[in-house]
């Protein structure tokens, strides 16, 4: 094997898979993006989403990457085994529709024993997982050079998570050895699915093939029209093996940050200490990752996670004697090993070490009272931490209950987890009930409605310095914030939330103290009211700090707030109506305009408004904002707001005598700034009310681009171009047409024709002609057409018609004539149903279902046969 550093792996990884054609696509932000239901990216697949679902193009059916995730389910684990991480990167392969089996195994059986252009392993080191249905997986392995007996057939090797698309997949695993087996259990730790440190599980590759539905049974899954590949590779367990190291943590990736810990600390990497250095290793690479990548500490969701990392490695330095704040000073560590990879590292290295050394000294304020009221606790001799106790340091210390848990777990002390839970549910009833005055507090909160100091906004300006007159956290005046609260400056950049389009973000800092505005809104006296998240430091009264906001961000909402005002405009002009607006949204993805209008618009009507708006947009007509009496505005025509209030003076935005409106927004200074626009839905919403939803500047072009790879997609495919690409497909229609003509009289002449040559096979019951005919692959709608001409030839008839393949049979019963004074098809069906597996039903003449075992289907005909007597 080739001693690999874990930059050349992933260099190889990549390398080899473009030599395949495949694109290499760089992986996303730890954060997941428009996915609410993950905390963080946690597999190579997470950022492919859009491309697997067919919301967008991708840029290559074929597709390598390497993804860096996150995972704390087991955070437990971190430092207990050689492989546990919460922070990992994982080399993926992916196929959207192009190739499948017969090309990844065989790849994947060069990269793992090539020396030359993989990794050199031996393949008699090499053990293989299979699912026993997936015996084209097997043969393949063999096929390509694997031991035979190295192949296990496993249940568990099938992917799937709920319905949707899935399939079985293939693990590869490398043996280490006898050395790392003390109970001499070889194959039986993979056979049985045992835990162990012999069998190394370094790659998985998913054969997304069939569609998973509730109450279908697997075998049963319908196969998909484009199947994928979906895969995932280790860096860290294939940097292990190639280095052979004892654990993950003695590789090229860890041992530079344990260095320096072990410089921090005075102590060696051994012994008793091996679990501090690898949980303190691994939370660092962690930590720098997830807050360079836009994460930040807090009390819930992925910054309670972050929060519960930083406790749990600072509990561990704790062990090594590091009682001040250390894990800032890993951070330039963890860069040098990842910069020339994700360069973007050092650009946040200093910001990442102020966030983590203002945590650490946060949490230094109360861990000595959490630790010292927990080792009280502990100490009483109790079996058993009460709910209330592991609540109370948890609400109290801020000491994170898997802390507690951990650390009781240690000293054979169980928790009383369901305790905690059920405090913690009662403390979550409370703030549900709070909630409704915090959110209400501008109307309700005596702080802020007494705070009447003069704040200014500035529309011309994205940064600028001023001074923090008012702070408050949930309305109650306080003199520093050091987490989260609401700040009310002199004089601000950041536009407040209002009239339909959001509110800026950005941040506030000066040289001590950074901070993210997440939300602006007003307080009760009309200022603008920021919402802040502390990153670190604190903020006092009198501070001054510089207010930037998002500028990418605003001039976005900008171009789909003044498109908005266009787009009304044309929608009256098209539709030779007054249209009344009935609410609208912008922010910088996309703008939203509800009208008043009886009916849904043509297609022609809405090429037509967008064609209109572009219009204007090349006609680069200057913005003019003017600040008048309300009277003086109505006299000038221009459109007020649905459910908007208007005090004496307003604001006016005019683009020349075509779009005239009262707006406190931010526009455009110009109509040529918004690029472009296009309308991607129109819809009813209620009653005489429609929607329109659309995309300026570069989210026009994303959907556009979108569209037009789809575009060029099919007309290679087709083989076409722009110029004749309606031809050809209109041909193409017409072709289809004639042939499924032509079919359907095929297949009418053969059912007639098949129907005469089994007539012959019918067996006389009480004068009754009954027959059941078993088609093997045939479908619901040949059986249909057998079945209409097979009744003409019969006047008393019982007619079962059955086909299908593996496991999926329709069936079709006819009955009719005497044949209905004994029996009825339904009751038939139900009966075969019953007996064979499946369902079914229908009318007493007709009736059609499916089942799933044949084996007795001769058994159970004759009891059918037998009520005919």
């Amino acid at each position: 094997m080739k001693p690999l550093k874990g930059k050349e792996i992933r260099q190889r990884w990549i390398k080899f898979f473009e030599s395949k054609g495949h694109k290499y696509i760089p992986g996303v932000s730890l954060i997941p993006q428009g996915d609410k239901s993950l905390l963080w990216v946690n597999a190579g697949v997470t950022g492919l989403k859009k491309y697997f679902d067919g919301s967008e193009v991708p840029p290559s059916r074929r597709i390598v990457n390497v993804q860096k995730s996150i995972r704390t389910n087991d955070i437990e684990n971190v430092g207990h085994t050689a492989r546990h991480h919460t922070f990992f990167e994982m080399l993926g392969n992916f196929s959207i529709g192009d190739y499948f089996r017969n090309e990844v195994i065989p790849w994947a059986y060069e990269l793992l024993t090539d020396e030359e252009v993989g990794f050199g392993m031996p393949k008699e080191k090499l053990y293989i997982t299979y699912n026993p249905m997936d015996t084209a997986t097997r043969d393949l392995w063999i096929k390509c050079g694997m031991i035979p007996d190295h192949l296990i057939p496993l249940e568990g090797n099938f992917w799937e998570i709920g319905e949707g698309p899935c399939g079985p997949d293939t693990e590869m695993f490398f043996d280490r050895g006898e050395k790392y087996d003390p109970d001499h259990m070889g194959r039986k730790l993979l056979e049985e699915d045992l835990s162990n440190d012999r069998y190394i599980e370094i790659w998985n590759i998913v054969f997304s093939q069939y569609n998973s539905e509730n109450g279908v049974d697997r075998k049963d899954y319908k196969e998909l029209p484009s199947k994928n590949i979906d895969t995932g590779s280790g860096l860290e367990r294939i940097a292990s093996i190639l280095q052979e190291t004892e654990t993950n943590f003695e590789t090229d990736l860890f041992m530079p940050i344990i260095k320096e810990i072990e410089k921090i600390s005075g102590k060696k990497y051994e012994g008793d200490n091996l679990m501090s250095f690898r949980v303190i290793a691994d939370h660092a690479r962690c930590l720098t990752f997830a807050l360079s990548d836009g994460a930040t500490f807090s009390n819930e969701g992925r910054g309670y996670v972050l929060r519960r990392i930083i406790r749990r490695a600072m509990r561990y330095g704790r062990k090594l004697g590091l009682n001040e704040p250390f894990m800032y000073k890993l951070v330039k560590k963890v860069i040098e090993i990842y910069e020339d990879f994700y360069p973007e590292l050092l650009e946040k290295q200093e910001m990442v070490e102020k966030m983590i050394r203002s945590e650490e000294e946060k949490f230094i304020k109360t861990l000595l009272s959490g630790l010292d009221m927990l080792n009280d606790l502990l100490q009483t001799g109790k079996k058993v931490l009460g709910g209330n106790e592991i609540f109370k340091l948890y609400d109290t210390y801020g000491f994170p209950y898997e802390l507690t848990i951990e650390i009781a777990g240690e000293n054979g002390v169980d928790c009383d987890i369901e305790g905690f839970n059920e405090a913690m549910e009662e403390q979550r009833k409370k703030a549900r009930e709070a909630r409704v005055e915090i959110e209400s507090f501008h109307k309700q909160s005596a702080d802020l409605l007494a705070f009447k100091d003069e704040s200014v906004f500035s529309y011309s300006e994205d940064s600028l310095k001023s001074k923090a007159l008012g702070l408050f956290q949930e309305g109650v005046k306080v003199d520093e914030i050091s987490s989260s609260g609401e700040v009310i400056f002199a004089e601000t950049p950041f536009y407040a939330e209002m009239g339909g389009q959001v509110s800026d973000t950005g941040t506030i800092k000066n040289d001590d103290f950074l901070a993210n505005v997440t939300y602006v809104g007003k307080a009760p006296n009309g200022q603008h009211l920021h919402h802040i998240e502390v990153l670190y430091g604190s903020l006092k009264s009198g501070d001054e700090v510089l207010l930037s906001i998002d500028s990418k961000k605003r001039r976005l909402t900008e171009r789909n707030h003044s498109a908005t005002h266009l787009l009304h405009s044309a929608l009256g002009n098209v539709l030779s109506n007054h249209v009344d607006q009935r609410g609208s949204y912008v922010d910088s993805d996309y703008l939203r305009f509800d009208f008043s209008f009886p009916r849904k618009l043509t297609k022609e009507e809405i090429r037509q408004v967008e064609t209109e708006v572009n219009e204007k947009i090349a006609e680069a007509i200057e913005e003019v904002t003017l600040v008048l009496n309300i009277e003086e505005a109505k006299k000038r025509g221009a459109e007020m707001e649905f459910g908007e209030k208007y005090g004496e003076t307003v604001r006016v935005v005019e683009f020349s005598d075509y779009s005239r409106e009262f707006c406190g927004g931010t526009h455009v200074k110009n109509t040529s700034d918004i690029g472009s626009f296009v309308i991607v839905s129109e819809e009813s919403i209620a009653s005489g009310v429609r929607r329109i939803e659309a995309r300026t500047s570069l989210g026009a072009y994303k959907y556009l681009r979108n569209r037009t790879s789809l575009l060029e997609e099919n007309e290679a495919l087709l083989g076409a171009s722009d110029v004749d690409f309606a031809a050809h497909i209109k041909s193409i229609v017409e072709k289809r047409a004639m042939l499924e003509k032509a079919m359907k009289s095929m297949k009418e002449k053969l059912a007639s024709e098949e129907s005469k040559a089994m007539a012959v096979s019918f067996e006389k019951i009480n004068d009754i002609n009954v027959g059941m005919f078993i088609r093997e692959k045939t479908t619901r709608e040949d059986m249909l057409l057998l079945g209409d001409r097979l009744k003409n030839h019969n006047g008393d008839y019982l007619i079962i018609l059955i086909g299908g393949e593996n496991g999926a049979h329709p069936a079709i019963v006819y009955c009719g004539g005497k044949a209905l004074e004994k029996i009825d098809a339904n009751k038939v069906i139900k009966t075969l149903a019953q007996e064979l597996g499946g369902s079914g039903g229908g009318r007493k003449e007709m009736a059609n279902g499916q089942l799933k075992d044949l084996s007795r289907v001769t058994e159970v005909y004759q009891k059918i046969k037998d009520m005919l007597k």
